[in-house]
C-alpha cells in the first residue's frame, strides 16, 4: 500500500524542507509546477530512479494516478515515497502558489 498525503498536508512538509518529485511530461511541468518541484518524468524514472536515494520524497503529478506508478516503482528499491493525493489539479484548485510558463 502507497501512503498518500493531500495538497495540504504537502504544502505543511514543503514548509518544513521535504523533497517533492514531479513526474509529469516536461510539458506539462512548464505549464505550471510547484515552486522547488524537481521534474523527473515518469517515462524515464526506470533509468533515473537511482538518483531518488532513500527517501522521504512527495512525488505529484497531475491527477494521481502516474505517481501513484512512480511510488510503486521507487519503493521497490526501497525508497520511502508518497503519492499525493489529487496531484496538481488539487493543488492549482485549493489556490497554492504555484510557477506558470517556466
Amino acid at each position: 500500500m502507497i501512503a498518500e498525503i493531500s495538497t495540504a498536508e504537502l504544502r505543511e512538509a514543503l514548509a518544513q524542507g521535504a523533497r517533492l518529485i514531479d513526474v509529469r511530461e516536461a510539458d506539462e511541468y512548464a505549464e505550471a509546477h510547484i515552486p522547488g518541484a524537481e521534474l523527473m518524468p515518469l517515462s524515464t524514472l526506470p533509468t533515473s530512479i537511482a538518483s531518488v536515494g532513500s527517501g522521504p520524497v512527495y512525488v505529484i503529478c497531475r491527477s494521481g494516478g502516474r505517481s501513484a506508478v512512480a511510488c510503486e516503482l521507487m519503493a521497490s528499491v526501497g525508497t520511502e515515497a508518497t503519492n499525493v493525493s489529487g496531484g496538481m489539479m488539487s493543488w492549482l484548485h485549493e489556490g497554492f502558489e504555484a510557477e506558470f510558463g517556466q
